[in-house]
């Protein structure tokens, strides 16, 4: 049981303002591990004044002296991965190699990518006559989500610190005590105090005294469509910088000729990947109508090999979704598509067999599943995959598209050629050729309803900076 009373503001721990806590449960056996104080409105009241007393010092720091402290962030991070990946395990549910791979060891990664960035990018530049800075933008608000909750912190606060902005973090509810991790990581690394702040509570009274705060010049946040309108309108009517990373519904595309077991296989395992609890998962998968049957036979064979288990367990490779409600909501739209008359190939709404305790669902495939049904258009956030036929490569691309969605997606096609052509046509942020890997230092963002802005990288920076021109 561990069990926070302190906010991290201007460089220490503090009380709360107010007496609330929230409790955290471990999602395997529905047990409280541990609580932390609900902010109010007065906390991120003070962890924004922090930020803003503390933004001309940090802002004026040369960039080669944020990238020793981007550093030593990094090292803290990594000297206590395995306790971080423990923490997301306990709190989230997922599986401990996954946690120690992509949890606990790619915001390390990121964090250190960051650190060469602020030593390098070009702050200034010379346009014709004129020198054009490239100057912080801020105090940032960094609203984050319980799916990835280290990485999507790190990739937002690591290039707003590079950047030379300050920040007020408020991470989502459900997984606060990695957040509390990673602000005793900023400790060690002895940052300037006020540069980061973090602020536990509610989405819909810290999460939104912190997007309304009139101190706060970019919100950041990454969550649902539904709260991101909410926050695109606060932003907008105070003219305030926002970045958005929202949800997805994004389509793996096999094209005739392509390695179709080894495409079906991948599609599954990124589905099943953090629980379906993934932005970026690919949950249609469309293919050629001449090997249709194949591909659902294969999908069912290899989600077989997703077996829901104790996510302490080393050889477990799916655990429970983060609570009861995101449960509850994965099981309705299995319900949903059987009753639209998708028919199911694997898995269904039934807890799975022995895991009737804690909040698991079981990996499903849904078979003669139509581009107009329910779990073809929604995003569901958990490990559902829609097979989907298709009779050309128009027809697969106007499949593609036809979403409000535009994070992600993925090719498979004989060639490499092939595959680029169709990609292109696909209105998508990001897309995976041929089982091509996440690559941190590329853009990652949405068209369409999935988002406004880039995160990682360069074009991640970017999001944190503004620019003043000297004309001479």
């Amino acid at each position: 049981m561990i069990a926070h009373d302190g906010m991290f503001i201007d460089g220490s721990w503090r009380p709360a303002a107010g007496g609330g806590t929230i409790e955290v449960v471990n999602p395997a056996d529905e047990q409280v591990i541990g609580t932390v104080p609900a902010g109010t409105a007065e906390d991120v009241d003070a962890a924004v004044r922090a930020a803003r007393a503390a933004l001309p010092g940090w802002a004026a720091t040369p960039p080669a002296r944020r990238a020793e402290y981007l550093t030593a962030l990094r090292d803290a991070l990594a000297a206590r991965q395995e306790e971080i990946a423990a923490t997301v395990v306990a709190e989230l549910g997922s599986p401990i190699g996954f946690a120690q791979r992509v949890h606990a060891g790619l915001p390390v990664a990121v964090a250190s990518s960051y650190a060469e960035l602020a030593l390098n990018h070009p702050f200034e530049e010379q346009i014709g006559t004129s020198t054009v800075l490239h100057e912080p933008v801020g105090v940032v608000g960094a609203i984050t989500p319980w799916n990835y909750p280290l990485h999507q912190i790190v990739a937002k606060v690591a290039p707003a610190f590079a950047a030379g902005c300050t920040v007020v973090l408020k991470p989502a509810e459900d997984t606060p005590l990695t957040a509390q991790l990673f602000a005793e990581c900023v400790a060690a690394a002895e940052l300037p105090a006020g540069v980061f702040n973090l602020v536990t509570g509610l989405g819909h009274v810290a999460g939104q005294a912190l997007a309304e705060h009139e101190g706060v010049d970019l919100v950041s946040f990454t969550g649902s469509t539904a709260v991101g309108r909410k926050i695109g309108a606060i932003a907008g009517g105070a003219v305030k910088r926002v970045a958005l990373e929202l949800g997805g519904k994004s389509a793996n595309v096999i094209l005739p000729g392509a390695d179709l077991e080894r495409a079906v296989r991948a599609n599954v395992a990124d589905v099943c990947r953090n629980a379906g609890q993934s932005c970026n998962a690919l949950t249609r998968m469309l293919v050629p109508a001449d090997r249709y049957d194949e591909a659902v036979a294969i999908a069912a064979e290899a989600v077989a090999e997703f077996v829901p288990g104790d996510p302490a367990d080393p050889a477990t490779r799916i655990g429970p979704v983060v609570n009861a409600a995101q449960r509850d909501r994965v099981r309705g739209y299995i319900r949903r598509g059987v009753e639209e008359g998708a028919r199911l190939a694997a898995g269904g709404p039934e807890a799975p067999e022995g895991r009737e305790k804690g909040y698991y669902v079981r990996p499903t495939v849904f078979a003669d599943v139509t581009p107009s049904m329910t779990i073809a258009r929604e995003e569901i956030f958990g490990p559902v995959l829609s097979v989907i036929r298709y009779e050309d490569e128009e027809e697969a691309l106007r499949i593609a598209n036809d979403s409000v969605y535009g994070l992600a997606g993925a090719v498979w096609a004989a060639d490499e050629d092939t595959a680029v052509a169709f990609a292109r046509r696909m209105e998508t942020g990001q897309v995976d050729i041929n089982g091509g890997r996440f690559n941190l230092l590329a853009p990652f963002g949405g068209y369409k309803q999935s988002g406004v802005g880039r995160e990682m990288g360069r074009h991640g920076l970017a999001e944190y900076l503004q620019t003043k021109s000297l004309q001479f």
